[in-house]
């Protein structure tokens, strides 16, 4: 008896222990993909403009220090509007695929609000926003800190140059202007003297885009005045500023298709050596310098902008912003990536490579950075000073009425008079 129950004792046993040892190893096995599991960070890291193929380096240098991370790389949209017109598509779906996004300097106020972006203070472990954010450009610290909480980080800072053809002005000896007068005035000599017909004194955005608005608030600004929530629009200095678009028309200095041109269009002509001055962003000195196909490699100057008779230099901010999507299953790890890409050790790997302009000042007086972009000097004060467009969480519809009214305008369309009452109607109840 005592036989049988220590042989049946010792074959229970043998059987417990069997399956211990096999539950233990399933479970050990099945342990192993949790080891090595990666998170997946997915990217919308915007178009040309941003320079995507920098972006992959900067992600690959992520990956490297953070093997447990892959982060893909979307990509879309040449302008500033069909990349908001996707993402609202995405974000107001909620949908959760997107982990980190890239936005315009106009659009956190507007995301923040519609409940797309997460605030970042937690992840950041910061308490005064404020204080944390005063590492960046001022301007930054405006549009990425909505209700005291900081809802994105800047990537790169930019802001409107006026860039020239150094060779020519040299030519006809004659020095960047300071006012639209004297370019007008500086463009037609140049051009008479040329007698090329394809030889545009100026090219500017006129097309119902992102850079309309600044073409409206440039020579506006330019007379003193400002454009915010709770300011009421100046009515004649705004149609003063849309005759000394159409005057360019007239003199033959900017083309008559004016109404048609898109930041690309002034890039390309003025590459192609067929303008003399061109108003565009910082992003457009590194392609006239290293583009393939640029005919103006060296002979690019760079001022800042011109003022109305009387006034004082304005001009547009601009940059972009890395945000989390409010919808994303990684926030903790996409926020970690949103401070990595926003360090003043990528800030200068940008500009040394592609010419963006750093969100840190300091960054502009680094021997790397000055020898690969000797005009920063000139950069950094005109970036400072650089005026926002209206900070507002309807920013979308304020885009909308003054890039096509603008654009309406310089198609001869609708008068200048006109034109400004549409935009002060439409935008009365938003802009106060």
């Amino acid at each position: 008896m005592n036989g049988i129950d220590n042989f049946t004792l010792g074959a229970v046993m043998n059987k417990r222990s069997r399956f211990v040892i096999v539950v233990t190893a399933w479970l050990a096995v099945a342990a192993l993909p949790l080891a090595h599991a990666e998170t997946v960070l997915h990217v919308f890291a915007g178009g040309p403009q941003q320079r995507t193929d920098l972006t992959r380096k900067m992600f690959d240098e992520y990956e490297k220090r953070n093997p447990g991370v892959k982060v893909t790389l979307e990509s879309g949209g040449a302008t500033s509007e069909l990349q908001r017109q996707y993402l609202s598509t995405v974000l107001g779906a909620k949908d959760s695929t997107l982990d980190v996004l890239i936005l315009d300097i106009i659009n956190p106020a507007q995301y923040y609000a519609a409940g797309w972006i997460e605030p970042l203070d937690q992840y950041l472990g910061v308490k005064d926003a404020k204080s944390y954010m005063s590492q960046y450009l001022p301007a930054y610290a405006t549009a990425d800190v909505i209700d005291g909480k900081i809802v994105a980080l800047p990537d790169f800072a930019d802001s409107m140059f006026l860039y020239y053809r150094k060779d020519l002005l040299d030519k006809y000896g004659v020095k960047p202007p300071t006012t639209w007068d004297e370019l007008a005035t500086v463009s037609q000599k140049i051009q008479q003297g040329e007698k090329n017909p394809n030889l545009q004194g100026l090219s500017f955005q006129g097309a119902p885009i992102e850079g309309a608005v600044c073409t409206f608030l440039l020579p506006y600004w330019s007379q003193g005045k400002d454009y915010q929530k709770g300011i009421q629009l100046d009515k004649p200095a705004a149609v003063k500023g849309l005759d000394m678009w159409l005057g360019m028309v007239d003199k033959g200095v900017a083309k008559k298709n004016i109404a048609e041109v898109k930041t690309g269009d002034t890039v390309n002509e003025f590459m192609a050596g067929d303008v003399v001055f061109a108003i565009n962003w910082g992003f457009a000195w590194d392609l006239f310098q290293t583009d393939p196909h640029t005919k103006v490699k060296g002979e690019v100057g760079v001022a800042k902008l011109p003022a109305m008779r009387g006034g004082q230099s304005a001009t547009c901010i601009g940059g972009w912003q890395w945000s989390v999507s409010a919808f994303s299953k990684n926030k903790a790890e996409a926020a970690k990536l949103v401070k990595f890409l926003s360090s003043p050790e990528v800030s200068k790997y940008l500009a040394v490579k592609g010419s963006l302009l750093p969100v840190y000042a300091n960054v502009y007086s680094d021997n790397d950075v000055l020898k690969a972009n000797p005009w920063y000097g000139l950069a950094l004060p005109v970036v400072e000073s650089a005026k926002s467009r209206p900070v507002t969480s309807r920013y979308a519809e304020v885009s909308d009425v003054v890039r096509t009214q603008t654009s309406a305008a310089l198609a001869r369309v609708n008068k200048p008079e006109a034109t400004v009452d549409e935009i002060d109607s439409r935008l009365s109840r938003v802009m106060r």
